[in-house]
């Protein structure tokens, strides 16, 4: 896996690049994300995998399934990968120019796990404190875990605020045990 993402990087950032200079963030992620979604079909795995299906066939075949979906941009990539076999790279191409994306728009992704569903107010008055102290827009995922049994634990990139119950009676535990 690590090596399609290190193939697939320099392919991510031409294409950030390239819909950048021709101000068309927002409809290159849009169709980079449906053409991946389109990629990741059992169906077209199996085209992509048959030798008998030409890579012009296999252009027309998520062209047709995109339709007029796909800016001329992410055309181009996919053309280009086609004509490449490497139309395995398209969902890490469009996993990395995601990341990008928001990278640009200073926006970070936070994994929030709570004991309990989280209500609308309780989601809002966290991620207002993350951004707050990030100082940047938060994209929120909501998660629910009973073990916690209490509080939160945010994931934002590599670094983890703990702030559940489970988490505070497992810091004491190792602190009685030192």
């Amino acid at each position: 896996m690590a090596e399609i993402a290190t193939v697939a990087r320099p392919y991510a950032e031409a294409l950030f690049r390239s819909a950048l200079e021709k101000g068309a963030l927002e409809p290159v992620a849009e169709s980079l994300t449906l053409v991946a979604s389109i990629a990741r079909d059992e169906r077209m795995h199996s085209v992509f995998g048959n030798p008998r299906v030409s890579a012009q066939q296999k252009k027309d075949l998520i062209a047709d399934v995109a339709g007029d979906r796909m800016d001329p941009i992410t055309r181009r990539l996919l053309s280009l990968l086609v004509d490449g076999h490497r139309e395995v790279l398209i969902g890490s191409i469009a996993e990395q120019f995601e990341e990008l994306k928001h990278e640009h728009d200073k926006v970070l992704r936070a994994r929030i796990t709570s004991a309990q569903p989280l209500t609308d107010a309780q989601r809002s008055e966290i991620v207002s404190a993350l951004e707050k102290r990030y100082g940047k827009k938060i994209e929120a995922e909501l998660d629910v875990d009973p073990q916690l049994l209490g509080g939160a634990r945010v994931q934002i990139g590599d670094q983890v605020i703990h702030a559940s119950v489970r988490d505070a009676l497992a810091q004491m535990a190792a602190a009685l045990t030192r």
